[in-house]
Order: structure tokens, then C-alpha cells, then sequence
């Protein structure tokens, strides 16, 4: 009976023994099947052109195809919530801009997810500055110009962005602010439409990322008339900032940043970020980012936490100073 019962023990144990084998073994195989990377805005905007060059570099360097995925609305968050809910093995990521991942805690009224705790940060990619542009049947040529024309017709244009809660949108609330102008806010569900409702002349301004925003600018369909970041841009090097025209102290600056589930397994965490930070830092990548403007800028997940957390409480009394909601 003792020997039948030390055998079934036996057993268990090196059943046991199998599993925590074959989990190990199934981590340190990480990736072997596709990896999904949700992007939280429409299809065409520069987070989705952003993202389909990041996953092209990280399919090479994992050798492992990473699959894009469109899913846009309410401001990041329902993009951002499916990878807050998804199972914590590393095949699904999302790259994400401070938009879900640190303003739409202060400006929507309830969260799907806590960005802080649901969410396991792998790195930062970029800095990426805004540059506030209109449509050349409004008339005006310069900052200056725009401003004279909102102050002189309070609450008559409505600019539009590529979703509540993103620099963008931030941007004309900051300006609202500082400016002591009423602007109507019209918010797209990523940037493209914006854009392309902006050239139709639907809209007459917004404040688009400089990625976006250069070929308008340079073929005249649209002006620029300042940039959002607290310095000039290199690839517009004659836009002033709109803290240079009267406006000091005022930075809109997106980032991005790549994310995965909380509670990520260490080891498959640590190759998302070794192999991120790679791809941001390659050749291909880095003059994709620095052509259009943007700073790469990657981190460690412990760095990136720590970022987000910061980024979280900058933005929670600006965005209180403008009253914004979203319900």
C-alpha cells in the first residue's frame, strides 16, 4: 500500500516537474507563433505609419511576422483596454501614445483600465512635436494673424484633432487657455480623417503631428504656423513654436511607447524590450523618426513605468486649468 502510494506521489511530482519543464521550455522558445501589435487609432494616421515600421523591424529581429492591428476610438482607450485584457504572454502589444496611456486618466470620466497597474511598459519610442496648421481659404498667414481672427470671432471655427485626449486635442485646450480664445474642438477617430477633412477644407485647422503635417505643408495645401514642441523643429526650421510667439512655457509634445499586459513573465519582457530598443535604434528606423521630426528615445520598462507615472500627474492640472471632459 506505502509503495503504490510513494509510486502515485512519484508520479505526480514528475508530472509536476514536466509542466514547469514545458512552461519553461514554451518561454524560452518566446516568440513561436505570430505577435499581435494593436494600434489604438485608424488606419493612415502617423501612429499607425509609426507602427507598421516598428513591426517590420521587430518581425526581422524576432524572427517572427508581428501582425498590426487597427483598433481606434475613444481617444486610444479601446485599442489600449484590448491589450489591458489580453492574456500576459507576450503575443499581444501595443504601441501607444500619452494619449491613452497618461492624459485620459484626468480627462475621461471613467477609464476601461488603470494605465499604471494593467498594463506592463516595454519602452519608449519617440518624442513626437505638433505643428498647428489651417486651411489657406481662412485667411491668415501667420500665428499672429490666427490669433487676432479667433479673439475677433469667439466660438465661430472649430478645429479638429485626431481624438479626444491626444496632444492635439491638448493643444488647442492649451491654446485656449493661455490664448483666452473660444475654439470649438471636433474630435476624428485618428488623425488621417482629421487631415483629410483639414485639406477638404471641412475643417479650417488642427494641430497634426509634424510626420503627418510636413508633406501637406510643403506641397501649400496646408500653412504651418507654429510647432507645439518648447523648441524648433528641424524638418520645419522657419515654423516658430508657439511659445516663441507669446506663449512661453506652452509644450504639446506626443510620445509614443510600447506596451503588453501587466504581469508580463520577466524573460519574455526582457526580449520585447532588447529587441524594441534595437529596432528603434537601427539605421532604417532612426532616420524614419529624425526625417519627420521626431526624437527617438528609448528606455527601459522600468524607465518607461516611472515616465508614464510622471507624465500622468504633468498633465492632470493643465487639463483641469481647461476644464476639458470627455463623458
Amino acid at each position: 500500500m506505502k509503495k503504490h502510494v510513494f509510486i502515485k506521489s512519484m508520479c505526480a511530482a514528475a508530472g509536476l516537474l514536466l509542466a514547469a519543464m514545458t512552461a519553461t521550455h514554451a518561454q524560452s522558445a518566446y516568440p513561436n507563433k505570430p505577435i499581435r501589435l494593436v494600434v489604438p487609432f485608424a488606419a493612415g494616421g502617423p501612429t499607425d505609419v509609426l507602427s507598421r515600421a516598428f513591426a517590420k523591424g521587430l518581425s526581422e529581429e524576432l524572427k517572427q511576422n508581428v501582425v498590426v492591428e487597427n483598433k481606434g476610438g475613444a481617444g486610444g482607450n479601446i485599442g489600449v483596454d484590448m491589450v489591458a485584457k489580453a492574456p500576459a504572454d507576450g503575443y499581444t502589444i501595443g504601441i501607444a501614445t500619452n494619449g491613452p496611456l497618461a492624459v485620459n486618466v484626468s480627462l475621461f470620466g471613467k477609464m476601461p483600465y488603470d494605465p499604471v497597474k494593467d498594463l506592463t511598459p516595454i519602452t519608449r519610442l519617440a518624442f513626437v512635436p505638433n505643428v498647428l496648421v489651417v486651411h489657406p481659404s481662412l485667411g491668415v498667414k501667420d500665428f499672429d494673424e490666427l490669433m487676432r481672427l479667433l479673439r475677433a470671432n469667439p466660438g465661430k471655427y472649430v478645429f479638429a484633432s485626431g481624438g479626444n485626449g491626444t496632444t492635439q486635442h491638448l493643444g488647442i485646450e492649451m491654446l485656449k487657455t493661455m490664448g483666452r480664445v473660444q475654439v470649438g474642438h471636433a474630435p476624428y477617430r485618428g488623425e488621417g480623417p482629421a487631415m483629410s477633412d483639414l485639406v477638404g477644407g471641412q475643417v479650417p485647422g488642427l494641430f497634426s503631428s509634424v510626420a503627418a503635417g510636413i508633406p501637406y505643408v510643403k506641397s501649400g495645401r496646408v500653412i504651418a504656423l507654429a510647432v507645439s514642441s518648447s523648441q524648433r523643429v528641424s524638418s520645419l526650421p522657419d515654423v516658430p513654436t508657439v511659445a516663441e510667439r507669446g506663449f512661453p512655457g506652452f509644450d504639446a509634445t506626443a510620445w509614443y511607447g510600447v506596451v503588453a499586459p501587466a504581469d508580463l513573465p520577466p524573460d519574455i519582457l526582457q526580449k520585447l524590450n532588447v529587441a524594441s530598443v534595437k529596432v528603434i535604434n537601427s539605421p532604417a528606423m532612426q532616420e524614419r523618426l529624425l526625417g519627420s521630426g521626431s526624437t527617438p528615445a528609448p528606455t527601459t520598462s522600468t524607465e518607461f513605468g516611472a515616465f508614464i507615472k510622471s507624465e500622468i500627474l504633468r498633465w492632470k492640472p493643465i487639463i483641469e486649468a481647461a476644464g476639458a471632459k470627455v463623458d
